[in-house]
Parts: C-alpha cells; structure tokens; sequence
C-alpha cells in the first residue's frame, strides 16, 4: 500500500540523492559556533549546515532547535553528529572548538592546550573534506591557523584564521563613534596579531578618502590631544571586557565570521583582514600566521594587498610577528 508520501509525490527519477555545493560545517557549538552558525543561516550562505562537538546531549539540542526553525529559515538541511562523517562534502569548515579563554588569560596563554584538540579535530576534517576550505576561529587564532595549516597539509590559501577582521570592525565602530558617522563610512585596518599585539593602521585611516593624519598628523601617537589612541586601546581590551561582563564573546564574532564565508560562497573578491602565513613580507622571516588585508574569493585567500606602512607600522608588525614566533617555535609535536 502506498504511504502518504508516495500518494503526495510523483518521483521522476531514481536517484534521490544529491551532494551539496555549499555546504558549511561548524565544530563546536559553544557559544561562538552557534554564533557563527546562526549568522551564516540568516545570510542564507548554504545549502546544508553541519554541527560537530564531543558533547552529544547539546549537540542533538542545538541541532533540534534550529531544525524547529526550518520553515523561517532557507537551508533545507541542518545535520549534527559527533562523528565527522556528518561533515562530508563541505565546502567551508568552520574551527571554533578549543578551550575558551577565561577572564584575564591572555590568548596565547591556550595555545598548548587547544593544540591538543586540534589534533584530533584537523585530521578528521581532512579526511572527509578533502577540498574544503578552513576558517579557523579558536584562539590564538593566529598560532591555531598555523597548527591546521601543519596538521592538514592544504595550501595555505584555503586555511584562512578569522584574525583581525572582528578587530577592525571595533576599530571602525569606535571611530564612528568619535566622529558620529556609521561604521560602514570609516575605514582602517587593524593588522598583526589578533590580540595584544595588534597593529592599528593610523596611516590609512580615512572617510571618504580623507586621511584623518592628514588632518592632523599627531592622530594615534603619543602627542595626540583628541585620545585617538585610546581607539586601539578599546579595541585590545573589547574580548577582556566582554568577557568579564558576560563570561564570552559570540555575537560579533559570528558575524565577522559570516561575512568571511559570505566571500567565499559568493566568490566576491573582497578584501578582509585575515591571518595568513606572512613569511617573506614586511621583513617578516619566520613562519608566522598573521592577519593583512586578503583577498577572499571562491578559491578561499587568493591574494595580499601590499597596504604601504609606515615605518613605524612596520616595526610593530614585525614585533607582532616576534610575539607569535616566541610562543609558536616551542610547540610539541607538529
């Protein structure tokens, strides 16, 4: 007897089956994954989502509440397993899983630990998605990027750390707010390290193609009567900050991090600050993942703006680099 499907639909053809052309898969679904994970479903960025994490009760939990959400949503499908065969055929895998950061412990400080993780989740990422391309997310996102890049064996174009982009946008966001115009209208980098380390672009930050050190030239030095340094200030101390007050960062994370996929499944060519390996750029010598403004496109981080610094930025992001190296170089069993 046929069942009510059958009665409902005539099929045309045998095969029932198809791959998926974008799908996106998030390991961990702490708060920053379902960040990310939510805001990759609003922009409508995939045909399938995949959720992974060790911990199956909230796994299955958070997999249930967003299928609950289908009919508001237009990803027809939403997986989650704890086995990695669920993540197969991804187009972009997004890495969010790792010890989070705790109030007052500096990113590097979880290096180690989230190493260890990594390589578990690397491998098994590779072996399913083979062609994949990786944002990393986990912090220090910078040394985690390096790690899947020597753990996967993918050109470095398709591993991308998520790095600077969040950190310009609170750069841009708090220069909006000094100015009273919209983040969108004001534009710089913050390039280097996500984290302490960071490097804020004083010299190319504009509106409307008006250099603000042109305006005046004393703008993010110590001479500077306005406080814009404390702008970059701000921006160091935002994931500190949040962190006391609420225990973690997520939101604007996920979106930063939509916005880096939006990119690639678009094939946009837009330009993000993003951590890539720097080796031979700015005088920079050693394997390091550093963010600079990339070019993301179908292909993943297909180029470099060569950003004219001063020499004063180039000192720093050089430090940025010697901070990263210093804690990288000692990494076991790479």
């Amino acid at each position: 007897m046929a069942s009510v499907q059958e009665k409902l639909i005539t099929s045309v053809t045998e095969d029932k089956t198809s791959t998926p052309l974008n799908k996106i898969t998030v390991v961990g679904v702490g708060q920053v994954g379902m960040a990310c994970a939510v805001s990759i479903l609003l922009k409508e960025l995939a045909d399938e989502l995949a959720l992974v994490d060790i911990l199956e009760d909230k796994l299955k939990g958070e997999m249930m509440d967003l299928q609950h959400g289908s009919l508001f949503l237009k990803t027809p499908k939403i997986v989650a397993d704890k086995d990695y065969a669920v993540t197969a055929n991804s187009r972009i895998v997004v890495i969010t899983g790792g010890v989070r950061q705790q109030e007052g412990e500096s990113r590097l400080n979880l290096v180690q630990r989230n190493v260890n993780v990594f390589k578990f989740i690397v491998p098994q990422v590779v072996k399913h998605s083979p062609n994949c391309t990786i944002i990393v997310v986990s912090n220090p996102v910078d040394i985690m990027s390096y790690v899947t890049w020597k753990l996967s064996g993918f050109p470095q174009h398709r591993i991308i750390g998520s790095g600077t982009n969040l950190d310009s946008a609170r750069f841009r966001y708090l220069m909006s707010e000094k100015l009273g115009l919209h983040a969108s209208s004001c534009h710089g980098y913050v390039l280097g390290e996500h984290g302490d380390s960071s490097v804020p672009v004083w010299s190319g930050v504009n509106v409307a193609g008006v250099g603000l050190q042109c305006l005046d030239p004393a703008i993010g030095t110590e001479k500077d009567t306005e406080g814009w340094k404390d702008v970059h200030k701000k921006v160091v101390d935002s994931a500190y900050e949040v962190i006391k007050l609420k225990g973690y960062t997520n939101w604007a994370i996920g979106f930063s991090v939509a916005e880096l996929a939006e990119s690639i499944v678009k094939n946009l060519s837009r330009v993000h600050p993003v951590s890539t390996m720097v080796k031979g750029m700015y005088g920079i010598n050693n394997e390091v993942f550093l963010s600079l403004p990339c070019v993301l496109s179908g292909k993943g981080l297909v180029s470099v703006i060569n950003q004219k610094l001063q020499d004063t930025e180039v000192c720093q992001l050089q430090k940025s680099a010697d901070t990263l190296w210093n804690i990288q170089k000692d990494l076991k069993e790479l």
